[in-house]
Order: structure tokens, then C-alpha cells, then sequence
């Protein structure tokens, strides 16, 4: 029977790596000797030199290399054995199924913490409101009333004249101006002309529809006016816009004033929420409304000639 030899580690290590380590392990006499690696159950076993048992049971191996020949072939086999390992681990690894992490949503920013009201200051009670003495609410009343009784009689009745309507004189339509700033009344102007009051309203001054609508008039005005009927232009303008109008387009009748639209509503020519139509109104002496009606330019001087013309009859 040979020498038998233990190798740490031999369980796990290849035939050819155990032969190599027993190389290096047995003394240098007995290299001489046939080597053979027992291995059971997949395990390597301890090596002896046994040349019968060699025979039976294990594999011989070529005689052995000088030592140092032996020891640098162990190292670098030892050495690709760990290579060899490692590339396992990796295969390994790959094989593996990868597991994902899921990432934490973000969090909301913290809401801000609300604003402490300052405190009062100690020793400073608020000051109580002063009530208003009732005697001068009572002297509030009386005045909002009275502001707005002159409102109520400044607007006009939201009822239009009809023709063959005779109208109260007295306050209708309230004052106006002349285009030189005289103040006036429909009455007043009534009461100057020679049989009654033909006022044509107009939108706005120097524009060309209205400037076509005075010059109409402009050129009939002798015979218009031949039976005692006098003329006015009404609109809303001011009395310089209307003076500036009446001088360029030489007018020979006056132009009315009146901003506030009274005597337009009053006449029921007046456009909601602001504004004037277009349209001729004439009354005579005692109030009588003779025509009361919107139209174009030409067809507001077309009434008035048929007017002047049936009142000859």
C-alpha cells in the first residue's frame, strides 16, 4: 500500500486539481510513484500511490513534473478556476429574474402654516363706534324727497302724443336754449309765432344726414313758413356746436338746445337708453298736435309741405 494524502478542499476541487496539490504535497522520493484520485458520489477522495488500487479503482496520470514545474501549473490552474468561478457567479446572476423596485411618489409640499392674527394690544380697548344722531337722519329724509320730487317733474311722461291730441302748454317739455344761449319754453315760442311751432329733430349736428335735413328745410323755408308757421331745429347738441352749424350751413331759423332730451321725450322722439330720432312734430296756437311722427330727412319736409298745403284748404 502507498502514502495516503489529505488535500483541503478536495470535495469541491476538479480530479486534476487534486492530482496537482498532491504533486506539491507528497516529498520528492516518492514522486517516482504513480498518482491516482479516488472519487465516490461525485466527491474526490484522498490520493494514494497504490498501483493495484490504482489499477481497479482510479485513473494513473502521467509521471510526475519536476516540482517547481508542478507548483507554477497548480497556480495558474488555481488561477482559471477562479476565473472559471466567477464567470458562473455571473451566469448565475443573468439568469436571475430581475426584480424592480418601484420609486416612492414625491410627497406634497407641507401647506403652510396659517398667519397668526396679531393680538390686541393689552390696555387698548376699541374704540366704540359714535352713533349718528337721529335728528340729523330725519333732516335727510326730507331733503332725499324734495331731490327727488324736481327729478320727477323734469322727466317726461313716457306717453306719446298723438295727433289731434291738444297738449297743456304750461311746463311741457321744460326749458330749452337757442343756439345763442337764450332760455325758452314751448310755449314761449308758441306764443311768438304767427299760427303755430314746427320743430324737426335731428340725431347730431354738422353730420351728413342732418346737415341735408337743415339745408331741406333751409330751401323751403318761405313757403313753410308763408302761413304764420315757425321753424326750429331740435337736437341735443350744444348751443356752440349748433351755432358753428347754423352759420355754415346759413340757417335762416333758429336751432334748439337740449341737452337733457325733455322736450324731445316730450314730443316722443327720443331714443332708449340715449339718443334722438329723426322726425318732425308741429302744434298750433291752442296746443293742437297737427303732425307727430319719425322719418328721413327728405320725408320730414315732405310732410310739412303736405301739411302747409291741406291747412290753405
Amino acid at each position: 500500500m502507498g502514502s495516503t494524502y489529505s488535500v483541503p478542499g478536495a470535495a469541491s476541487m476538479p480530479a486534476l486539481s487534486v492530482r496537482l496539490a498532491i504533486e506539491v504535497l507528497r516529498p520528492a522520493h516518492a514522486r517516482t510513484q504513480p498518482v491516482s484520485v479516488g472519487v465516490v458520489c461525485g466527491r474526490a477522495l484522498s490520493c494514494r500511490a497504490d498501483k493495484d488500487l490504482a489499477q481497479a479503482r482510479f485513473s494513473p496520470i502521467r509521471p510526475p513534473l519536476p516540482f517547481s514545474h508542478t507548483s507554477a501549473a497548480l497556480a495558474c490552474h488555481l488561477r482559471r478556476l477562479s476565473f472559471a468561478a466567477s464567470v458562473a457567479n455571473l451566469a448565475e446572476r443573468a439568469t436571475m429574474p430581475v426584480e424592480l423596485r418601484k420609486r416612492k411618489a414625491p410627497q406634497p409640499p407641507p401647506a403652510p402654516a396659517p398667519v397668526a392674527k396679531k393680538a390686541a394690544k393689552p390696555g387698548r380697548p376699541p374704540k366704540p363706534k359714535k352713533p349718528e344722531p337721529a335728528a340729523k337722519k330725519e333732516d335727510e329724509k326730507p331733503s332725499a324727497a324734495a331731490a327727488a320730487a324736481p327729478a320727477a317733474a323734469a322727466t317726461p311722461s313716457s306717453k306719446k302724443v298723438a295727433v289731434g291730441q291738444v297738449i297743456d302748454l304750461d311746463g311741457f317739455g321744460g326749458e330749452i336754449q337757442t343756439n345763442d344761449g337764450e332760455t325758452t319754453t314751448l310755449k314761449k315760442l308758441l306764443e311768438e309765432s304767427g299760427s303755430g311751432v314746427v320743430l324737426f329733430t335731428y340725431p347730431k349736428a354738422s353730420t351728413p344726414g342732418c346737415t341735408t335735413q337743415v339745408c331741406l328745410f333751409r330751401d323751403s323755408y318761405a313757403p313753410l313758413t308763408a302761413d304764420g308757421l315757425a321753424i326750429y331745429g331740435l337736437s341735443a347738441d350744444s348751443p356752440k356746436a349748433n351755432t358753428t352749424f347754423k352759420e355754415k350751413q346759413k340757417l335762416p331759423y333758429p336751432l334748439l338746445c337740449d341737452p337733457q332730451a325733455t322736450l324731445i321725450a316730450a314730443i316722443g322722439l327720443k331714443k332708449q337708453p340715449k339718443g334722438t330720432q329723426r322726425g318732425v312734430f308741429v302744434v298750433d296756437k291752442k296746443g293742437k298736435v297737427l303732425v307727430a311722427q319719425p322719418g328721413s330727412p327728405a320725408g320730414t319736409v315732405e310732410k310739412v309741405k303736405a301739411l302747409v298745403e291741406e291747412l290753405k284748404k
